[in-house]
């Protein structure tokens, strides 16, 4: 009986997703993708070849103290920052910061979530132009960089791969992890870009958003035969969980088991052994989080930190990780941590 029920369930689950993507999908197509109501400075946006379209949205128009320092990490790097926030408003002492420090600020109405955005960025800046020879998108999805962002804009390659993301996921179907993704030469001269932006629409469904953005961008991509790598590729990442770790941690004198924070690492690492023999798709910045910090990845997620929604057991000493391995002081982080558990920030 508890078999049928639960079928049943299933059944009716499905079903509603399906209406709910279905609405999204009609009201999506019924809203204006074009929803820039400020455009900074009024005499125009000039943009040199490298692009960085930076996505933001905050409640109150707020931008945190250590988005500044990423944005002028992208700007040292010789690219043109263009911040887009989908806030609808911003504060003025933070759109002046930010005028110092980027080509362009585009204030837009929150329709369309990331996606929106870019695809509004996007349009809005007539991109790409002639002289356009990269396209990056980001988000405020992230903690840090916790280390110089160089070394990791050092490593986009074009002339291995056309798109590069920093990670990758088959949650789902497989994708770049769209927090941070870079377009060279080739991908955004190609139709298949243009196809894709052109048809973003403005749905009111983070799953619609997900499904048929974030995932099939990168698939997009794919089909047309466009060459799509990852900076920190999914299989270096498990490869990393070893065997020898967790022998030496049950078979040793007990001293350390004693620890519940080295009890909780080893039962995550446990967790990750049986979802990979599994074959089970892990989420790399919240499973891998620790993987990814000592491979060299400069970021934390926000969500992993604020929410742990996947309820990963051994993110408790992420703040020892980055001040005793990694030398990074986690200040700034926790700064930000505890403004937004007041309910400051979204």
């Amino acid at each position: 009986m508890m078999a049928v029920l639960r079928r049943l369930w299933l059944g009716v689950s499905a079903v509603r997703a399906a209406v709910t993507l279905a609405v999204a999908g009609v009201l999506g197509r019924l809203r204006s993708p074009h929803q820039v109501i400020v455009s900074k400075p009024v005499t125009g946006i000039s943009l040199g070849p490298k692009v960085v379209l930076f996505l933001h949205w905050d409640r109150g128009g707020r931008v945190r103290e250590a988005l500044f320092s990423y944005i002028a990490q992208l700007a040292e790097s010789g690219r043109s920052v263009v911040f887009v926030t989908n806030a609808g408003k911003i504060e003025p002492n933070a759109e002046a910061r930010l005028l110092t420090l980027c080509a362009g600020v585009l204030v837009r109405r929150n329709i369309g979530y990331d996606f929106g955005g870019w695809r509004d960025g996007i349009e809005t800046l007539n991109l790409p132009q002639a002289e356009t020879e990269e396209i990056i998108i980001v988000n405020d999805s992230v903690f840090g960089p916790v280390r110089p962002l160089e070394a990791t804009l050092l490593r986009l390659d074009y002339a291995e791969a056309d798109v590069w993301g920093l990670t990758e996921s088959w949650q789902r179907r497989y994708h770049l992890q769209s927090y941070f993704v870079a377009f060279g030469p080739r991908a955004i001269r190609s139709a298949a870009f243009r196809k894709f932006w052109a048809q973003v629409i403005p749905a009111p469904s983070k799953a619609y958003v997900i499904g048929k953005y974030e995932i099939g961008m990168t698939q997009a991509m794919i089909k047309a035969g466009l060459r799509v790598s990852v900076l920190w590729p999914y299989e270096m990442l498990t490869k990393q969980i070893s065997r020898d770790q967790l022998t030496e941690y049950l078979a040793g004198d007990g001293s350390t088991r004693n620890d519940p924070l080295d009890l909780t690492r080893w039962l995550h690492v446990l967790r990750l052994r049986d979802a990979i023999a599994r074959r089970k798709p892990l989420n790399p910045t919240s499973d891998l989080w620790r993987h990814l910090l000592l491979s060299g990845y400069p970021f934390i997620k926000r969500e992993l930190l604020r929410d742990n929604p996947t309820r990963v057991e051994d993110v408790g000493d992420w703040a020892d990780v980055l001040r005793d391995t990694l030398g990074v002081d986690p200040g700034p982080i926790i700064a930000d941590l505890r403004t937004m558990l007041k309910g400051d920030a979204p």
